[in-house]
Order: C-alpha cells, then structure tokens, then sequence
C-alpha cells in the first residue's frame, strides 16, 4: 500500500470518528500528494523516496510556523501545529535517537577518514544520503559539526 492509500483509508476512519486535528494533517498530506502528482515530468506517479521528501518537507513547514506561533504567543495556532506534526511523522521511519545518530555520524566519518572541520562537506554529503528519513538535516548537521570540532 503506498502513502496515498494509507492517506486515504486513514482519512476515511478519521471523518467517521470526526477527528478534526487527524482529519487537517491527512488532508494537508493528500494536497501535497496531489500536487507531486500533477507537476511536470511526474506522470502522476510519487516514487517512494519522494514521498519521503515530501512529508520531510511538510514536518519542516510545520515546525517552522510553531516556533514562529510560540514567538507570538499563540498556543492556539500552535497547538494546531503539534497537531499536524504529530499525524504527518506516524508516515515517517522512526527517527533516530541523538545517541544512535552521534554513533552513526562517527562510523560515516571513520568510514571516509574525516579529521577536520574542512571534511564537514564530504561527511554531510554521505551522512544526508544515509540517514534520509531516520533525522533531520540540521539535527544531521549539528552532530557533524560537534563531531569534527571534537
């Protein structure tokens, strides 16, 4: 089953429990589902790797108008963030932890004999490839940096 039929059975379930919060983040997936479809060159198909990148992108978007709604002091805008954050994640890989991250990050600079801050691009590249889906960039990034700085 791809993530547009889970989207839609899941969306199906939600209106018959009259789940508003789950109902906004499936409908919000299913818009971007939609609009991968119909772009130029797509023939109305997502491969899988994309679909990852589009619910990674529609979790950074989400994340990005919480803490600009916690700046504000709007925890009614916020909490409808939460909201969908947390119904767009259960469609992504478990994330990893910080530490499995830390653990990861240092087989990927042992494995490409990275020493210094100037290796940061090298290792990102390899790192981001490896880890799509199981962390996020700057989490990704961050655990580089403190890495090669160490």
């Amino acid at each position: 089953m791809n993530l547009e039929e889970k989207v839609m059975a899941e969306m199906k379930e939600a209106m018959k429990a009259k789940n508003e919060a789950l109902l906004r983040g499936l409908r919000a997936i299913k818009a971007e589902i939609i609009k991968a479809k119909t772009e130029p060159g797509a023939n109305g198909q997502i491969a899988g790797e994309a679909e990852l990148k589009l619910l990674q992108k529609l979790v950074k978007q989400r994340k990005d108008s919480l803490e600009i709604y916690q700046k504000q002091n709007r925890p009614d805008l916020a909490l409808k963030e939460e909201e969908e954050i947390a119904v767009i994640e259960k469609f992504l890989p478990q994330q990893l932890s910080p530490e499995a991250l830390k653990e990861a990050v240092q087989k990927i600079i042992a494995a490409n004999g990275a020493t210094t801050a100037a290796d940061l691009g090298k290792v990102m590249s390899v790192a981001s490839k490896q880890l799509a889906g199981q962390a996020d960039g700057k989490a990704i990034a961050a655990c580089v940096k403190e890495l090669l700085q160490s």
